[in-house]
């Protein structure tokens, strides 16, 4: 009966349904849109594209989990690089902490809840809305000594966090320095952006990092490559790139009209050759592209900024570090991106426009987070049935059939957040884009903080005190009691957070691998649009999306585990099931469009520790609801010893995700020197940071003049 009550009080008849259409995911095979779900084995032509229907494919097959499980490391390292392995070891860390901590809290902890006797007064009439208490903290005695058992459970699990913390910190740090140590000579390590350059009267940006990086780095600069601005000319180009294709396809395929008239609406007038027509055109739209390039080449459209090159990763890394200029606001220098990496519509030209583009952004954040409380408070009044009889009194009748109930209680509220978070990951990505950054992977880094953090202040925190003051509106928070209102709000929403995981964790990973929205947006455009019109490109994972999902649950599991340690389980699925799929993602969808080398880690151990310091405030304050004092005195050293562990890896492993050190550099620098293939990579660094809208293009049989580039290599 207590089962069958918990399962109602958290709407899991319907998830379970969620559930059955995971495990169908799971062990159907792919669909015969290839484009959607293996790009990357269509790009790499390991499979052929095909449209036609395939119902054997449509059959229940668990070959992919076997291909996905038996993947290594090693293997995925060199399938999806360093990135792809640190978000792995997200999942494995996250599936260690809980299977550790679900041991504890569903042998040990849940038994003592369950045979507690606080809530012997109980209406087991209407036993189904107040059952998922019986299984919580909430059921233990005020006072009690079964407490003590929660107390050394909040230590120990603090501890073993902590520990694996420290290793999973250890071990990708030493794997980004073996990463290092084991990749060929890139462009960036020997390269950076300098923005903000002063230039004087009668004189280039061009001109000015030249004069400048021989005089005060004579015996090491190499190169420069000032930026420009080509964000018109990028859609000249898109336009070229487009009427090419659909050329190409006219031209392969003998079924396609090659006719037709030049009058109105294309019925009336003489004939015309397609292709001679759309050749035509595209010898105009080269000349027009070349004309532009040719005005973007000219120092007017530079901007303040450059990337400069030295002979050796030492010497750009000395660049980097010190400051350039007498003026701390001119000359400034960061590590530059990888060539592909580089972000190129957004350059800010001055040091005042960069702050006043995060002021924005930080405006904008602030903002989008007081929106998104709305949503909120409706979902927690959807969690409250006799609010919404009162608010409507009109569906009363409606609201007393059991099925209805159990959806709007239990289903429905975390479905609408759901909903609503889809438009958060874009929204930030967008935001970080204009604050200046100079990467597409600092742009999503950036994101996945402003993700983080605006899910774990607008789903947990407003969640929790919104439910809690839903009858007292005029309650003012008061730091100094904060613990104590965790203590009881905190418990309070065991079940919508339940519910969270199963509608929000299940459906992500199942959809994950089902890959509803691309499918769906493919089948959409279909019709609309040619074929030739778009250039099929192999997505990337989006780390901003997903990373922030984990951490979230990795939130909930360490805030709840001894709470209501029943959401363990659930948790549990959901990691085994992103495990599996993730690593399937990787090996046939995904395809890595920058390295960072594993600088979203960070991230995750800061997201861990703020995770534990919230546990114990919690905990300080439900020992101190349970009217158990000593045991809230003594979790105070906990949070203290968590903070000063945190400031000792950050002093021991943060520094080497930010740069790498002189030893490092130096060994690398020492070993290509034997390396014969050094020259021509130096030769190639002059070109490797040219924008690539700035490069020659020749689509028309009858262009010429068109193979040489337009930015001289005189600017070395």
């Amino acid at each position: 009966m207590l089962v069958s009550a918990l399962l109602t009080s958290v709407g899991i008849n319907t998830g379970l349904c969620f559930l059955f259409f995971t495990l169908y995911s799971v062990l159907r095979k792919q669909p015969s849109n290839y484009e959607v779900y293996i790009p990357r084995l269509v790009a790499e032509g390991k499979s052929r594209r095909r449209s036609h229907f395939n119902l054997e494919r449509l059959i229940p097959s668990p070959g992919w989990v076997k291909k996905a499980w038996k993947l290594s490391e090693e293997e995925l390292l060199s399938i999806s690089g360093l990135d792809a392995v640190v978000f792995m070891r997200i999942i494995i860390f996250s599936l260690r902490v809980f299977a550790f901590a679900g041991f504890i809290g569903v042998f040990i902890l849940l038994p003592i809840n369950c045979t507690g006797d606080q809530l012997e007064d109980i209406d087991f009439v209407d036993f189904s809305n107040n059952s998922l208490d019986v299984f919580t903290i909430s059921n233990v005695s005020n006072g009690s000594n079964r407490l003590w058992v929660h107390f050394c459970a909040v230590y120990v699990v603090t501890i073993f966090v902590c520990f694996l913390l420290y290793y999973e910190y250890n071990n990708v740090s030493s794997k980004r320095i073996a990463y290092f140590y084991a990749s060929k000579p890139q462009p960036h390590q020997f390269t950076i952006l300098v923005r903000s350059v002063p230039v004087s009267v009668g004189s280039s940006v061009s001109d000015s990092v030249e004069r400048f990086f021989r005089e005060y780095h004579p015996s090491t600069y190499l190169c420069h490559m000032v930026v420009r601005r080509t964000n018109r000319l990028r859609n000249l180009i898109n336009d070229t790139k487009k009427l090419y294709r659909r050329l190409i396809h006219m031209q392969a395929d003998p079924t396609h009209q090659k006719y037709k008239r030049d009058g109105c609406f294309g019925l009336f007038g003489r004939k015309v050759d397609l292709v001679d027509h759309y050749e035509k055109k595209l010898e105009d739209l080269e000349e027009n592209v070349r004309l532009k390039q040719s005005e973007v080449s000219l120092a007017g459209e530079e901007v303040r900024a450059a990337f400069v090159s030295f002979n050796s990763r030492y010497a750009a890394a000395t660049a980097f570090h010190v400051q350039q200029g007498i003026n701390p606001t001119q000359w400034l220098t960061e590590a530059a991106p990888e060539p592909d990496d580089v972000y190129w519509p957004f350059f800010s030209s001055s040091f005042m426009r960069r702050w006043i583009s995060k002021l924005v952004v930080i405006v904008a954040c602030i903002l989008l987070t007081i929106l998104f409380l709305i949503p909120v408070l409706v979902v927690q009044g959807l969690t409250n049935l006799s609010q919404l009889e009162v608010l409507f009194p009109f569906l009363k009748s409606i609201l007393t059939i059991t099925f209805v109930s159990e959806v709007i209680t239990g289903y429905l509220p975390s479905l609408i957040l759901q909903l609503f978070l889809k438009v958060v990951p874009p929204i930030m990505e967008f935001l970080s884009s204009i604050q200046g950054y100079n990467s597409h992977s600092a742009i999503e880094r950036s994101a996945c903080n402003k993700v983080l953090w605006f899910t774990i202040w607008n789903i947990f925190f407003a969640t929790v005190f919104s439910g809690s003051v839903l009858y007292q509106l005029s309650i003012v928070l008061d730091p100094k009691n904060i613990p104590a209102k965790l203590g009881v709000s905190v418990p309070a929403q065991a079940s919508f957070f339940i519910a969270y995981v199963v509608t929000s964790g299940w459906t992500s990973t199942s959809s994950e691998l089902f890959r509803i929205i691309p499918f769906i947006w493919s089948l959409v455009k279909r019709p609309f649009v040619r074929d030739t019109d778009e250039e099929f490109e192999v997505p990337s994972i989006p780390y901003h999306r997903d990373i922030p999902r984990i951490l979230f649950f990795g939130l909930l599991g360490i805030t709840y585990f001894f709470l209501a340690p029943l959401i363990l389980p659930f948790l549990l699925i959901y990691l085994c099931l992103a495990y599996i799929i993730y690593r399937n993602q990787f090996l046939n969808v995904y395809a890595p469009r920058y390295e960072t080398a594993g600088k979203f880690w960070p991230i995750v151990h800061n997201s861990m520790i703020f995770s534990l310091v919230l546990m114990h405030c919690i905990a300080v304050g439900i020992f101190t609801v349970k009217k158990l004092p000593l045991a809230s005195t003594l979790i105070f050293p906990l949070p203290v010893l968590t903070l000063l562990f945190n400031e000792y890896c950050r002093k021991r492993f943060l520094p080497i995700f930010v740069a790498y050190s002189a030893e490092s550099l130096i060994k690398k620098d020492r070993e290509d020197q034997n390396d014969p293939s050094m020259l021509e990579f130096l030769d190639k660094l002059v070109t490797a940071y040219q924008d690539p809208a700035l490069l020659p293009i020749q689509y028309s049989a009858h262009s010429d003049g068109l193979s040489s580039p337009l930015i001289s290599t005189a600017e070395v």
